[in-house]
C-alpha cells in the first residue's frame, strides 16, 4: 500500500463514466475507511499519464467512440498494465472489458484493437441484453451470488489464459453457450454488471480491497441497509 494510504485509481471517468461505474471507486474508499484504513481516489483523465503506483484500479462503461479514446490513451500510457503485471487488482466494467481485450467488433462490423490485457474477443450479438443479471461466482474467496444490471450487445469469448468470473443464473452475461459471465485473468476482473457493481456486492468489494492491501481478512462491517439492498436486487431478478 502506498505511503500508508490506499490509493484507488478511477481510470478515465471523463470517457469511461457513462453508467455511474465511478461509484465502484467510492465504495472501495468508503469500505476501506470504515475498516480504519485511510484511502483516497486518484482520478486519471485523458489529460493525465496513468501511474503504475496505485493500489487498485477501476474502469467503467462507455460508448464506441469513448472506447476508442480510452484504448488509445491506455496504449500510450501503460501504467495500469504494468501495475496489473505486478499483481495490483483491476476492475473493468462492461465496455472496459472490450477495451482490455485483443479486439472488439463494432455494430458496423469494424474490428478495433484493444490493449491485450484480457485474452478475449468481443463481437456484437443479435440482440441487446438489458436487465438484471445474477450469477454464481467461480472464483476462490467469493461465495455469495453476484448481481448487477447489464446493458450491452457484446458476445465475449474467452481464450485459454482467461477464466469466467461466474456462472449465469439469470440474464445473459458473456452471451456464449457456456452461460458464463465476466472474466478473471491474474489480478484483473471484468464483468458486464453495472449497479454500481461493488455497492451491490460487498463481498467482491472486500475481495479487491484485500488484494490491494495484501491482507487475508478485513474487519467485518455490520451494514443491514446493504444486506437489504442485496435482498431487493436479487429478488428483482426472479
Amino acid at each position: 500500500m502506498s505511503e500508508s494510504v490506499l490509493r484507488i485509481g478511477l481510470v478515465l471517468p471523463d470517457v469511461m463514466g457513462t453508467y455511474g461505474d465511478g461509484g465502484n471507486a467510492l465504495i472501495l474508499r468508503q469500505r476501506a475507511r470504515m475498516c480504519g484504513i485511510e484511502a483516497e481516489i486518484v482520478e486519471i483523465t485523458l489529460d493525465d499519464d496513468v501511474p503504475d503506483s496505485l493500489d487498485v484500479y477501476t474502469l467503467g462503461g462507455a460508448e464506441d467512440f469513448a472506447q476508442r479514446l480510452a484504448t488509445r490513451h491506455l496504449t500510450e500510457h501503460p501504467g495500469m498494465q504494468r501495475a496489473a503485471q505486478a499483481g495490483r487488482p483491476v476492475l473493468a466494467i462492461c465496455a472496459a472489458i472490450q477495451v482490455l481485450g485483443h479486439w472488439y467488433e463494432t455494430a458496423a462490423g469494424e474490428k478495433v484493437d484493444g490493449i491485450g490485457m484480457f485474452d478475449l474477443t468481443t463481437s456484437p450479438g443479435p440482440a441487446r441484453a438489458i436487465g438484471e443479471l445474477v450469477t454464481d461466482p467461480l472464483v476462490a474467496g467469493l461465495s455469495q451470488p453476484l448481481s448487477g444490471f447489464e446493458n450491452h450487445r457484446g458476445i465475449t469469448v474467452l481464450g485459454s489464459d482467461a477464466q469466467p468470473l461466474a456462472k449465469v443464473r439469470h440474464g445473459v452475461g458473456n452471451g456464449t453457450p457456456e452461460k458464463v459471465e465476466g472474466i478473471v485473468q491474474g489480478s484483473v476482473i471484468g464483468t458486464y454488471m453495472h449497479g454500481p457493481l461493488l455497492a451491490r456486492n460487498p463481498e467482491l468489494a472486500d475481495h479487491l480491497l484485500k488484494r490491494a492491501l495484501g491482507v487475508e481478512e478485513l474487519a467485518p462491517l455490520n451494514l443491514p441497509e446493504v444486506d437489504q439492498l442485496r435482498k431487493e436486487r436479487l429478488a428483482a431478478a426472479r
